[in-house]
């Protein structure tokens, strides 16, 4: 950065989603009384697209970076990348470390090698830390330090920078000029109930009806729904009869038989690899259930689908298609058939009611939908407003699309209080070396 470009910082915005990570950079500038300019924008999803420059005024979005010629990117200081992880091949180089082609991540090797800015900053899961037992990480930290940056990264939780969500996310940042030190101050956050609105249209499905046919709001408060886990904070389908009415003693059966199935005494007793969860035969479910009417019972909660009657499951080893030899999960048709919950990731409407006085878990595209809160006498999704409080964004920033896709975009977004406080370093850092560079220069010409 030159004497010239003393109070303007150009950045890229690369996989920019809603442009969270661009509202980061750009707070930071104006704190600063430094004027930020986007010099290019790549994003591929039309729904991000429309968003982003519905939010962004005369923003252009150049499209798929892996089609964009680096010689055509204006220059820049700071490049900003939310990129996805995928996997590197295995080719590797003489070093030992993994290659990076056929991967988002050269993408952003190539800019960088060939702009040659100041400084970044990239974000991604906190899976990436352990991603291929850490060689993941460890080549992008050295694919980077090789281009002449000083590279640090750190897990930061959104909850520690003053918002009442809980995302833990890498963040890898690198700066030609110093070191950036990560270690922040923790923000006090206000509980859900400060970023909830009051008085929206409540959920009204033979689901949410069931829920308080059975609960009050209040019982509902910071309770999970779903049938493989147990525990005072989880409502099961049985709780509410949801697949049928069943008896007293068959919600009770069925509460003993959640707990005895991930017994590992029961996989010793059948030859078989301890898995959470097996089938278990009446003989076996009679050692602690021992009632006359077992048989009947069990054949009505199957009949209602609370139980699947199968076989055990154990690993095996198997050909795949290309010829290797894997480890998966197979029926073991030798063993008698037993008796099962039926389990499912996102079986229900609904698989948490959040409690308003506590905070919210991270949020994720895939199960948004499945999250309710109480609002009033009734429950409900969250919505557009209050997810976007839960990442930090402006009360002025819009997404006008359907739940559905707002959601998506929200569940792969950044949690902007996190990027702006990363940004006050490396804005200040910037700042200091062009102030002492600007300073030398008039030296320099003072003496001549």
């Amino acid at each position: 950065m030159n004497k010239s470009n003393l109070t303007n910082i150009r950045f890229i915005d690369l996989f920019a989603g809603i442009g969270g990570m661009r509202i980061g950079l750009e707070n930071a500038c104006q704190k600063m009384n430094i004027h930020s300019q986007c010099v290019l924008t790549s994003e591929i999803k039309p729904h991000a697209i429309e968003t982003y420059t519905s939010n962004f005024e005369n923003s252009k979005i150049s499209g798929d970076i892996t089609q964009i010629d680096t010689n055509k990117i204006p220059d820049f200081d700071i490049l900003l990348a939310g990129f996805p992880c995928q996997p590197f091949s295995s080719a590797g180089n003489r070093l030992g470390f993994l290659d990076t082609r056929g991967t988002l991540f050269f993408e952003i090797e190539r800019v960088l090698k060939e702009k040659n800015p100041i400084g970044f900053i990239l974000e991604n899961v906190e899976g990436l830390v352990k991603h291929k037992k850490g060689e993941t990480l460890k080549t992008i930290i050295y694919k980077l330090e090789s281009l002449g940056y000083k590279v640090t990264w750190k897990v930061l939780d959104s909850l520690d920078f003053g918002i009442p969500q809980s995302r833990k996310r890498i963040y890898i940042v690198g700066n030609k000029y110093k070191s950036i030190d990560l270690c922040f101050s923790q923000f006090p956050h206000d509980n859900l109930i400060s970023i909830l609105e009051q008085g929206k249209q409540t959920l009204d499905t033979e689901f949410t009806r069931l829920l308080l046919k059975h609960f009050s709001v209040n019982e509902l408060s910071g309770k999970a729904i779903k049938d493989k886990r147990g525990g005072s904070d989880n409502i099961h389908s049985w709780d509410i009869e949801l697949k049928g009415s069943i008896s007293k003693k068959q919600k009770e059966l069925l509460n003993l038989l959640l707990k005895q199935r991930r017994r590992k005494i029961w996989s010793e007793k059948k030859g078989i690899t301890w898995m959470d969860g097996i089938p278990l035969t009446i003989d076996d479910i009679y050692t602690f259930y021992p009632d006359s009417n077992l048989e009947n019972m069990l054949k009505d909660l199957v009949h209602k689908r609370y139980l699947k009657y199968e076989h055990p499951k154990d690993l095996v080893q198997v050909i795949n298609k290309d010829g290797q030899k894997i480890t998966k999960r197979e029926y073991r048709k030798d063993l008698p058939k037993g008796y099962n919950i039926v389990v499912g990731k996102l079986s229900f409407e609904i698989n948490k009611i959040l409690d308003s006085y506590d905070v919210a878990p991270t949020l994720v595209a895939t199960d948004m939908h499945k999250l309710a809160v109480i609002d009033g006498e009734g429950i409900r999704n969250l919505t557009i407003r209050e997810c976007l409080r839960l990442f930090g964004f402006p009360e002025n920033y819009i997404i006008k699309q359907p739940i559905n896709k707002a959601y998506d975009l929200l569940g792969n977004t950044v949690a902007v209080p996190v990027i702006e406080k990363i940004c006050d370093k490396i804005v200040s850092i910037i700042l200091t070396h062009s102030l002492a560079q600007s300073l030398s220069f008039t030296k320099a010409v003072q003496c001549v």
